[in-house]
């Protein structure tokens, strides 16, 4: 039988956040930066931001316009950096990048904004200060998968990420999201969770910690709706985590930081392949 951890052990971490971080700080490993500036700070967010946009491209996450990632700014919390409406995620620069508030009022940048992603994501940044990053996209298999309306099943350790950290959210499910108050609506509705499965819709993010976090949790997100359905396509009904199992499985590779550190070879190979993103 297989042994999980009691509840109450205790794995001593020192100084780390994460039991991956090395004790030895002398060994190369990817750090979380620190910043003299709001305007160091804001560098640094939207080279992120242009570096979710190209990895959702990576990805074959583009559908046409759809598909919006959000950041807020560091020195105006009412403001959030977004990618510009009716360029493939390819093609997102630093010089394309719009700066909005909540009324959907451009402060910088030259193109239009989303309608639906300014509606859905203006609405959360606005209800949920805590939120930082948030991600849509309107890919094959969470689209797919978000008209069952059931819950990401603890199948691996993968699915086990998302194990009581995301909500199924049946508000304006299948309707397009263009007026005030269907945006409203589903910010009202969210939890305290990184993930939504939108009923008829698909798949969101958000993130308390950082767009790497909202952007890399989204892609496996995606990858976990597209192995469930695959298992369950066989008929054959899978074995699941015990509770204990997926919770502690949860703790060490689905947190904020876990989802940061899991972006970081993404942006390590973007930055060295795609230089033309930071033009």
């Amino acid at each position: 039988m297989n042994q999980v951890p009691a509840r109450d052990h205790f794995i001593d971490l020192g100084d780390r956040e994460s039991i991956y971080q090395p004790e030895n700080k002398d060994l190369i490993f990817p750090r979380k930066p620190t910043f003299n500036n709001f305007a160091e700070e804001r560098q640094h967010i939207k080279e992120r931001l242009v570096a979710a946009c190209r990895a959702f491209a990576l990805e074959k996450f583009d559908y046409g316009f759809a598909g919006h990632l959000t950041v807020r700014d560091p020195e105006h919390p009412n403001l959030y950096w977004t990618n510009p409406m009716a360029v493939h995620f390819s093609q997102v620069t630093l010089s394309n990048l719009i700066l909005a508030d909540h009324e959907g009022n451009i402060h910088e940048g030259k193109h239009a904004l989303n309608r639906a992603g300014f509606v859905l994501h203006s609405a959360v940044h606005e209800m949920h200060p805590d939120v930082v990053a948030m991600c849509h996209a309107h890919t094959v298999y969470g689209t797919a998968f978000a008209s069952l309306a059931k819950p990401i099943e603890p199948i691996s350790q993968d699915a086990a990420a998302f194990y009581e950290d995301h909500m199924i959210l049946s508000e304006q499910a299948g309707l397009v999201a263009v007026e005030d108050n269907s945006g409203k609506m589903i910010a009202g509705s969210l939890e305290k969770v990184k993930a939504i499965v939108h009923r008829n819709h698909g798949l969101f993010t958000v993130s308390r910690h950082s767009i790497e976090a909202a952007a890399f949790w989204f892609i496996a997100l995606e990858r976990v709706c597209k192995q469930q359905l695959a298992v369950e396509a066989t008929g054959i009904k899978p074995s699941f985590l015990s509770p204990q199992a997926a919770r502690y499985s949860r703790e060490h590779v689905g947190s904020e930081y876990i989802g940061w550190l899991h972006f970081q070879p993404i942006w390590g190979y973007l930055k060295e392949n795609q230089p033309d993103m930071f033009a």
